[in-house]
């Protein structure tokens, strides 16, 4: 078990090579802090830095568990122990938590709570990355400005992208076209950066973007007069250009109001799993489309929009 510990401890000092970690083992609350920040920026300047740090360490303390009393693990304890605080902060700032495996989710809270390995203060994700702790659901100027001058640009990079998916799964959950066209554009994104096609500071600037764009969108219901759910329907509805151009605004906002009022009442908690349920509902959907003149060769494609955007909505509507 020693050896095999001994091999774990190496790889990770291995990724870490070039970084002074040694520095932050007796320092001060604020420098380790600091430290850390700058850790989580070195590993994740590194080609898949992140993924081999998160299973070295993981490896690592498995080992380090079974070797425990033996000598040579009481001497790496402390390095052990910084290392999964950074791996710790790693997952809780960079990991959307439905990315996260129960495994991983388990260990960064039961690290994060327990003061018994370091005896330190359990500190804010944010500041960590060098940020007041932001309102998550606005994503506001003032925070978008305080990520773009971040001295650590890959550790920016990973926050942003965090707050992003879970801006997505939280905001925008219930509408199917603009989570898909915000998941594609912070998949593109994201990709040229791994990539290394274009640099931490260009790609914050293409997030930073995208949070824009998301501040638009939450304010479209408003502008159109239409609620939460209207707007997820007329997004279905307005996917084709071509019915947009035909019928104009005014007249798939009514065809989103009647979907969601005449819908509403004909979705059961089962409907999903009931093929003669989907079967009426369907027909439903192609009726009203039909009543408004939605373009023929569309509404096929529109009423498989419709039909997958009422599953997410119908998740809420079964139990208000």
């Amino acid at each position: 078990a020693v050896a095999v510990m001994q091999e774990k401890y190496e790889v990770v000092r291995g990724i870490l090579y070039g970084f002074d970690y040694r520095r932050l083992l007796a320092a001060e609350p604020q420098e380790r802090l600091q430290g850390i920040a700058a850790a989580m920026d070195f590993i994740l300047g590194q080609q898949d830095g992140k993924k081999r740090y998160l299973d070295a360490v993981t490896a690592l303390s498995k080992a380090f568990a079974l070797a425990v009393p033996h000598e040579a693990a009481l001497a790496i304890r402390d390095e052990v122990a910084l290392f999964q605080e950074i791996r710790a902060m790693l997952v809780k700032t960079t990991v959307s938590a439905s990315e996260r495996t129960p495994e991983e989710l388990d260990a960064a809270v039961r690290q994060l709570i327990s003061r018994a390995v370091s005896g330190r203060e359990v500190v804010n994700v944010f500041a960590v990355a060098g940020l007041d702790k932001p309102d998550i659901s606005i994503l506001s100027d003032e925070f978008l400005s305080e990520v773009r001058g971040l001295p650590h640009k890959n550790l920016a990079v990973e926050t942003l992208k965090k707050l992003l998916q879970d801006e997505i799964r939280v905001r925008f959950r219930k509408n199917v076209v603009q989570s898909r066209a915000f998941s594609e554009l912070l998949e593109e994104a994201l990709k040229k950066y791994h990539n290394r096609a274009i640099e931490a500071a260009q790609v914050i600037e293409e997030l930073i973007a995208i949070a824009k764009e998301m501040q638009v969108a939450r304010r479209r219901g408003e502008k159109l007069g239409l609620s939460e759910d209207e707007v997820a329907f007329y997004d279905a509805l307005a996917a084709n250009e071509s019915a947009v151009q035909v019928l104009g605004n005014e007249t798939l906002k009514g065809i989103a109001r009647e979907l969601v009022d005449r819908v509403r009442n004909s979705v059961t908690v089962d409907w999903s799993r009931r093929e003669s349920a989907r079967a009426q509902l369907r027909v439903l959907v192609k009726r009203i489309l039909r009543k408004y003149g939605y373009p023929p060769d569309k509404r096929e494609q529109a009423t498989e929009l419709v039909l997958k955007q009422t599953e997410e909505l119908c998740k809420e509507w079964v139990v208000s």
